[in-house]
């Protein structure tokens, strides 16, 4: 008798009740309430309702509550009935907050910053041009770190031979409070988790700023 395998279609939710631990799977993946199209939560932006019925940005997705999602992207975030899409998803009336497309902005922001500061203090991470240069010979980079505005000869003096290396561009004053200095223009991080949560990181900062880095007086410091 022929073995015959059911087959099940992946369910995306819209919503989840609450952030990932306790047996929940970190990488479900989900659906955003705009668009409609499905991703990673690592690659999105959840969001909660508070006590007082304002939507909260959860960035690093970890606040309790019914989590909603969107995709970071500037066009999603800015949808003129996003407030009414997301009093539907909550089944309650919510109440945006002025300048959300801001406050998610230089949240991911400050995560980039988190970001870098972490993989320089675990020794992960260097600047300068001669030392990142030494890294990417040696072969030990993940990713290379560029300020905004840097020369693009230079980059690519800096990544000759390499070129196939992943490169973020963030905000030079991002980079620079990174590394505890005035001015940062290079860095470079090893292989590994710290390497991949900038890059996750940096897709959604792109996806919100529309591919444009905004300047210091921008971006909260």
């Amino acid at each position: 008798m022929r073995e015959t395998r059911a087959t099940t279609e992946e369910v995306i939710p819209d919503t989840d009740e609450g952030p990932p631990g306790r047996g929940r799977r970190a990488s479900s993946r989900r659906r955003c309430l705009v668009s409609r199209e499905h991703g990673e939560p690592g690659h999105m932006l959840r969001f909660v309702v508070g006590p007082d019925g304002r939507v909260v940005a959860d960035l690093s997705a970890r606040l309790p509550g019914r989590g909603m999602w969107l995709l970071a992207d500037r066009a999603v975030l800015e949808e003129k009935q996003l407030a009414r899409v997301f009093s539907r998803a909550a089944r309650q009336k919510v109440e945006l907050p002025e300048g959300l497309l801001e406050s998610v902005r230089d949240g991911l922001a400050k995560r980039l910053l988190d970001g870098i500061s972490l993989g320089r203090r675990a020794g992960e991470a260097v600047c300068g041009f001669q030392k990142c240069r030494e890294r990417i010979v040696a072969g030990r980079v993940g990713v290379v770190i560029c300020a905004a505005g840097a020369s693009q000869d230079e980059v690519a003096r800096l990544l000759s031979g390499q070129r196939d290396l992943p490169v973020v561009w963030v905000p030079e004053h991002v980079l620079a409070a990174s590394f505890g200095r005035e001015r940062a223009v290079y860095a470079v991080m090893a292989p590994g988790a710290l390497a991949e949560r900038l890059k996750a990181e940096y897709k959604r900062f792109t996806g919100v700023t529309a591919g444009v880095l905004p300047g210091p007086d921008t971006v909260g410091q």
